[in-house]
């Protein structure tokens, strides 16, 4: 296994990235087997989404082709709009906080970045800097993109992707450790490595917030909505402090039912999946420097640490 979203079969993830010319944002686009229902899980009081309410789970939910997760704020769902151009077929959406970043406002995605995501779809799955990833920012740290899977055995499979672009963090400040970095699978998460992890994080920029990202499996659920449940239960394991006021945070959930496993197993599944994601889009994430400020990656203000990490 790839360690990816795209472990259940018949799913697909493109980015598009846009960095320079005052630019630092981007698109992914997840997409999905025909058919397949998908809700979502939508919390805090910042939201920036797109075709949400059509997934509402006490309607059991839609089948939609994929859904987008885009830079850009509000501006950014646009990237919606060139994804369902490219798929015949309207495609939810939501968006993080990244304007300015890379030096110039007005510097988001466009349909034409979210088409540019749907051609560029494939099993493989980059992470850090890419996508909706590229601007995103985790208080003192660069956010980025993740990604992590878990097999449940018989074949049963639950992924997630994850953008990390919290006001909270995702560091312990008292150990200098990912939040979440105990639910790795075994050799998937670096041990302490000799920093002095105790020294003080860098100074946080307080930026607009927002996690958001997608979380599927191929095992049958009588709810579906409770996976986004279960993935939002990740993001706070993973962020502290996860969904508050001035969040948007917004998973969508998708289960194409071909397999059998128990429910609880899924949704734990889900629960670690999803932050062990959030783990993987700190790490993989690099330093950026903009006419938009400073960000400084995990991986360079605690090198030794990070040095263990090798992307899955």
């Amino acid at each position: 296994m790839r360690n990816a979203i795209t472990d259940v079969p018949g799913v697909l993830v493109g980015h598009a990235t846009r960095h320079g010319g005052g630019a630092l944002t981007g698109a992914t686009a997840v997409l999905l087997p025909p058919g397949t229902p998908v809700t979502a899980d939508v919390r805090g009081g910042a939201p920036a989404t797109r075709d949400t309410a059509a997934l509402d789970p006490r309607y059991g939910g839609r089948a939609v082709p994929g859904v987008v997760l885009t830079g850009g704020s509000a501006y950014g769902l646009a990237a919606a709009e060139g994804a369902a151009r490219e798929l015949g077929s309207p495609v939810p959406a939501a968006a993080l906080f990244d304007l300015g970043r890379g030096g110039d406002f007005h510097a988001r995605p466009t349909a034409g970045t979210g088409a540019e995501a749907v051609r560029a779809a494939g099993v493989e799955v980059a992470q850090g800097n890419v996508g909706a990833g590229t601007g995103a920012v985790n208080a003192a740290f660069k956010g980025g993109v993740g990604t992590a899977s878990a097999a449940l055995g018989g074949g049963a499979v639950v992924g997630a992707i994850a953008v990390l672009n919290a006001a909270g963090p995702a560091v312990d400040p008292a150990t200098g450790m990912p939040l979440a970095v105990a639910l790795g699978l075994p050799g998937e998460f670096p041990e302490p490595g000799g920093d002095d992890l105790s020294r003080p994080l860098p100074r946080s920029a307080r930026p607009f917030n927002t996690v958001i990202g997608a979380v599927v499996t191929n095992a049958r659920l009588p709810a579906p909505f409770a996976l986004a449940n279960a993935a939002q239960d990740g993001l706070a394991l993973a962020v502290d402090p996860a969904h508050a006021m001035p969040d948007g945070d917004a998973v969508f959930a998708a289960s194409t039912g071909t397999h059998d496993a128990p429910v609880a197993a899924v949704l734990e599944a889900a629960t670690r999946a999803f932050a062990r994601a959030l783990v993987h889009a700190l790490l993989a994430a690099e330093s950026v420097t903009t006419p938009g400020g400073r960000f400084t990656a995990y991986r360079d203000h605690y090198p030794r640490t990070a040095a263990g990490y090798r992307g899955r």
